[in-house]
């Protein structure tokens, strides 16, 4: 016969007994095996569970008083659940033990791993409690570390200047002032930027400013003033942004970047602007802004059976990390992977719209500029300007 281990123990089937007569242990048992064979089938039968190891030793405690006896039952489990279910209920089924008439009652089938769980619990919380008092960091605080570290790994070189990935690729670039405005512009999802490393504008600069258009995106103070003249003596840059007066842009919050980014100048006109007041630009392209607003191309007016089409596709879209992109005539231009959106928009022709499931950020309107697409749809958008019209889950329910 095998014995079953107590490791392996999962259940303990728990009963009460009582006879009209005197009986032992011997005669509970052999009423058990006895009455309760074949009920179940030879699956379940008690002696081959025993033999396998399935069902452990059956421990009885018997009393007898005044012509009467009662006693308890116990047997261990390592059958699953449902099987240990089974063969609890068969107890009572049992009406005699030896000569005696006797009644079963089950108890309860007692899980034998909730002591170890109850430890288990009372052991982590001693564990937490001492993470806690040790200055163990928030998970926000783990995860931020960990998507710095990624940041970090995006920024690459463009001839040993520090720059975001897709500096090359893109049409329109950010030249900033050191590599620690190249991470945090990252963080937000703006990987088209280069640094100059200093005041004095380098070759590879230079040469960018002549192939792309360029926003020039400096501190908000004196430092940031002179990179402009240096830049703007030497070569042609088409727009500057600036950060927040006394800010640096490696310290700027998502809005103050944005902000900055949609307030930019023209290049001629900040100069102008530069060589009248010498200070306080921040504020002045808010009237340019408003200029130039009058004549900007409105996005284009979303149907009722457009609506309801992206409605539909985007709910199919969720949890898969892809994106939709449809042809003018709403017909499938293709269907891939987020990560890879915007190279495929780069080689398709007259796409229209763009449903995703991820966010609609800097970078996808950039891409969506260039190749005309009139509608972009995510689960969430970032506030920016663009020709298309920018669309959340949100705005289509």
């Amino acid at each position: 016969m095998s014995k079953l281990a107590p490791s392996s123990i999962k259940y303990s089937i728990k009963a009460k007994i009582e006879a009209n007569g005197v009986i032992e242990r011997p005669d509970v048992i052999g009423a058990i095996f006895g009455q309760t064979e074949g009920l179940l089938g030879a699956d379940l039968d008690l002696r081959e569970l025993q033999r396998s190891g399935k069902i452990g030793r059956v421990e009885v405690k018997i009393i007898s008083k005044s012509g009467k006896s009662e006693g308890t039952i116990v047997i261990p489990s390592a059958l699953d659940a449902a099987e240990t279910a089974l063969v609890a209920a068969t107890l009572e089924t049992i009406e005699r033990v030896g000569p005696c008439t006797a009644k079963i009652k089950l108890e309860e089938v007692e899980d034998a791993r909730a002591n170890k769980r109850d430890y288990v619990v009372d052991k982590a919380k001693d564990i937490l409690k001492n993470l806690v008092d040790n200055n163990m960091p928030e998970t926000s605080e783990i995860s931020e570390q960990i998507k710095e570290s990624v940041r970090i790994g995006e920024i690459t070189t463009y001839h040993g200047l520090p720059c975001g990935p897709d500096i090359e690729e893109s049409e329109e670039i950010f030249v900033v002032e050191g590599r620690a405005d190249i991470v945090n512009l990252l963080k937000f999802g703006i990987r088209n930027t280069i640094a100059v490393e200093g005041t004095s504008i380098p070759q590879q600069i230079i040469k960018l400013t002549k192939e792309k258009t360029v926003t020039l995106f400096v501190d908000g103070d004196r430092g940031g003033q002179l990179i402009f003249k240096e830049i703007s003596a030497k070569t042609d840059i088409d727009f500057v942004a600036v950060a927040p007066e006394g800010k640096e842009v490696e310290d700027l919050t998502k809005k103050e970047v944005f902000k900055s980014l949609r307030d930019k100048l023209p290049s001629k006109q900040f100069k102008k602007e530069l060589g009248r007041t010498g200070r306080n630009l921040q504020n002045k392209g808010k009237s340019y802004r408003t200029e130039r607003s009058t004549t900007r191309v409105p996005a284009p007016r979303l149907s009722s059976k457009e609506k309801e089409l992206f409605k539909k596709t985007l709910n199919e879209l969720v949890g898969t990390r892809a994106a939709i992109i449809l042809d003018p005539k709403k017909e499938l231009l293709g269907k891939v992977p987020v990560t890879e959106l915007a190279n495929t928009l780069r080689s398709i022709d007259n796409p229209y719209a763009v449903i995703l499931d991820g966010k609609v950020d800097y970078n996808l309107n950039q891409v969506a500029k260039r190749k005309g697409i009139k509608f972009l749809v995510g689960m969430e958008k970032e506030n920016m300007r663009s020709p298309a019209k920018i669309i959340s889950r949100e705005d289509l329910k």
